[in-house]
């Protein structure tokens, strides 16, 4: 099989709490694979198109737990590396009473920080046509330089590059130190995918209404992307495109698209953007339009909120087209 696109980033435990509440008044929590890149990769894979999966784990019982989950869903481990001197990352989860979640990390010096540039050689990116990279292995670490080094070599290979920043503020010195790196991540990216409180954070307008979602999405197209793919939960999503990029339609102008989303019975929404991050891999690299690609996405992530956990909830075409019906 031909996996002409590669992913790159983190894989960790989720723990999911057992019912909504702040952690401190939780006293369960269930074992998940997670993290935003392998949930990307597995998104694709239950969508017919797995990828090559760069990631790091630790040599310990979490990470063999995830390595052979990563197996199960048909990814290969070329890239799955075991790190033998670092933990695995945990996260704890807690959900609001609509869906909404919040993370607690256990991430100090964890193995996915620990990524090493070069490990997707160029002869690699060479024969994928797609790489993707998300914001979490830029927060600190060698795993940083190594994201950016890939995204970049990618760019300079003629891969079509997406980049989703996944802005936690918990990884964080503060905003500013988000903002600079994922800027300069930007430069190399073809296909940004970032909620509209992701936009305003990275310096692209906005007062927090969602009437200037579009607005914000167009003056990213600015920092280098040709598409920006903007969520807005459970209301849909929007893009838009630059007038000489590959998805700007026939006419002389931008391409834009808005979708209003489809409805569905929210379990838990933890997986849901990166399950629409690989429906606009998918509808893109496919050759759909921005708009077929848009409602592609917007069902994709749909019917990843309709059980719990991530990974677990991940639809294949079917689930997909049935939500579209």
């Amino acid at each position: 099989m031909t996996h002409d696109v590669l992913v790159a980033g983190e894989t960790l435990i989720d723990f999911l709490p057992e019912r909504p509440g702040p952690i401190s008044s939780v006293e369960g929590f269930d074992r998940r694979a997670g993290g935003a890149p392998a949930n990307v990769a597995v998104a694709l894979a239950r969508l017919e198109r797995p990828p090559l999966f760069w990631t790091r784990v630790g040599d310990d019982p979490f990470g063999r737990y995830l390595e052979s989950v990563l197996t199960e869903y048909g990814l290969p481990d070329r890239f799955v590396e075991r790190d033998p001197d670092a933990k695995t990352t945990l996260a704890f989860v807690t959900h609001d009473e609509t869906g909404d979640r919040s993370f607690s990390f256990y991430r100090d010096g964890t193995a996915d920080t620990r990524l090493e540039p070069g490990r997707a050689d160029d002869v690699t990116l060479a024969d994928r046509e797609w790489v993707h990279a998300g914001g979490v292995t830029l927060a600190s670490g060698r795993a940083r330089e190594a994201t950016l080094d890939l995204l970049e070599r990618a760019a300079d290979a003629g891969c079509t590059t997406s980049f989703d920043p996944n802005y936690r503020p918990e990884l964080w010195p503060d905003a500013d130190a988000f903002r600079t790196v994922a800027r300069d991540a930007l430069e190399h990216v073809d296909v940004l995918k970032a909620t509209g409180e992701e936009l305003e954070t990275l310096g692209f307008g906005g007062d927090g209404d969602e009437s200037d979602l579009k607005d914000r999405a167009r003056a990213a197209l600015s920092a280098g992307p040709d598409a920006v793919f903007a969520t807005r939960g459970g209301e849909g999503a929007i893009a838009v495109a630059a007038k000489d990029s590959p998805w700007a339609g026939t006419g002389t102008g931008e391409g834009a698209a808005e979708h209003p989303g489809y409805d569905a019975d929210v379990v838990d929404t933890t997986g849901a953007g990166d399950a629409f991050v690989a429906g606009t891999v998918v509808g893109l690299h496919e050759g759909r339009d921005l708009e077929e690609t848009l409602a592609f996405a917007n069902a994709v992530g749909a019917a990843a909120t309709t059980a719990a956990g991530a990974m677990a909830a991940l639809p294949d075409r079917d689930d997909v087209r049935a939500v579209q019906k």
